[in-house]
């Protein structure tokens, strides 16, 4: 049985950033379990690919200075390694009167995170970035960007593996046990033994938790978020990133443009229930994820406080005619023809007891453990800040 000093369930961009980190300290014992063949096969690589610029988050919390560092640690990292990306921006667009106070808070709020350039655009100058965008205010947010976060993920894997990190794929860890000093990470066919276990399982972070011994009080729902693709013919209606202004209430950031590092348009994503941790397909549903999450009481909490969103949710999932009518809001020209279906990500969204949908980072640490139970956006921006955080605790808990 091989021993390691660290061992980090999941193969993520958090998971692979935390090897990263411990590696960069002088780790050389060191092994991540990926349960599926390839590495950044969930979130981290079913994703829009936007780099947040930390505009929505409550200044001075830890979600603002995290994605405020780990923003810049990013586009300084992947210039370094030659990794494509954009600092293209993004528009957030009022079409509403109504909605004018939300985005005045939105700019105080991105100026209080020390966001760079953050202004409000004339009509004129609206026209000329997104000539075919229908608002009466628009806040342009000149610190957003795109990049494949797969790509990202797997140059932090590249790394951690060259300063001695060890990665494994297709080590789906089904029991945890303690053998002597070591815990013991046991897949189908073998075993890993590590003196500390960091838990960066991302949809299966809670069960992995419970594997451990621990009894955490959030659990995790699956939401479906389905992207469209402006077909390339009509990708000209859209020159960058094209936002709503959010709904407050909710820890979704509603349907949007993305012209994503590689040319294309995505538009969406929807938040859409899924009855499944794994399916990303409308019909693919798991009996196991579905009957444990009709048995949590805090589902049905949620379900009670955010069920008229999950209808409106649902009906733009299965109506293109109403997907595009949400997005026309924001571009009247574009019709529901010029939508054709393509790539699907799941949200790991972490639900307490009491229904409240979890939106900061949450982690659980024991002895000789961490658990990430909730890594939210924007995880995958902040990713080299989370791991260095993650990586300090482990080291200074290992001793």
């Amino acid at each position: 049985m091989e021993r390691y000093e660290f061992g980090i369930i999941g193969g993520g961009i958090v998971g692979l950033s935390t090897a990263l980190a411990l590696t960069g300290r002088g780790c050389r014992s060191l092994v991540v379990v990926e349960a599926e063949g390839t590495l950044a096969a969930h979130q981290s690589g079913r994703n829009s690919g936007v780099i947040h610029s930390g505009l929505y988050y409550t200044p001075g919390s830890e979600k603002a200075r995290n994605c405020t560092t780990g923003r810049e640690e990013l586009y300084r990292f992947c210039a370094e390694h030659g990794i494509p990306h954009r600092r293209c921006g993004k528009i957030v667009a009022a079409v509403d009167e109504r909605e004018l106070p939300a985005l005045d808070r939105l700019q105080k709020t991105g100026e209080a995170n020390g966001l760079v350039g953050l202004r409000m655009l004339s009509r004129e100058e609206l026209r000329e970035r997104e000539p075919h965008v229908r608002a009466v205010a628009a806040l342009l947010v000149p610190d957003t960007g795109v990049v494949d976060f797969a790509e990202v993920t797997r140059s932090f894997a590249r790394i951690a593996t060259e300063g001695g990190a060890r990665i494994r794929t297709g080590f789906e860890v089904r029991r945890v046990h303690q053998y002597r000093s070591q815990i013991v990470l046991a897949s189908r066919h073998e075993e890993v033994a590590c003196r500390f276990v960091i838990n960066c399982g991302g949809l299966q972070a809670d069960r992995v938790a419970r594997m451990c011994g621990l009894n955490p009080d959030v659990r995790i729902i699956p939401f479906r978020g389905e992207f469209h693709e402006v077909r390339p013919a009509r990708a000209h209606l859209v020159k960058h990133l094209i936002y709503p202004v959010p709904d407050p209430q909710m820890p979704f950031l509603g349907v949007h443009f993305t012209r994503g590092i590689d040319g294309r348009v995505l538009a969406g994503p929807n938040a859409m229930l899924a009855f499944g941790r794994k399916s990303y397909r409308r019909a693919s549903i798991s009996l196991r994820d579905t009957s444990e999450m009709l048995a949590y009481a805090g589902f049905w909490r949620m379900a009670r406080k955010h069920w008229r969103t999950g209808l409106s949710e649902c009906y733009r999932t299965l109506s293109k005619r109403a997907l595009s009518r949400a997005l026309r809001r924001m571009i009247p020209d574009l019709s529901k023809e010029d939508l054709q279906p393509t790539q699907a990500g799941i949200r790991a969204q972490a639900v307490g007891q009491d229904g409240r949908l979890i939106d900061y980072f949450r982690t659980v640490r024991a002895e000789r453990m961490i658990h990430v139970l909730n890594a939210p956006s924007p995880a995958a921006t902040a990713s080299l800040a989370l791991g260095r955080q993650i990586a300090e605790w482990a080291a200074n808990a290992a001793g």
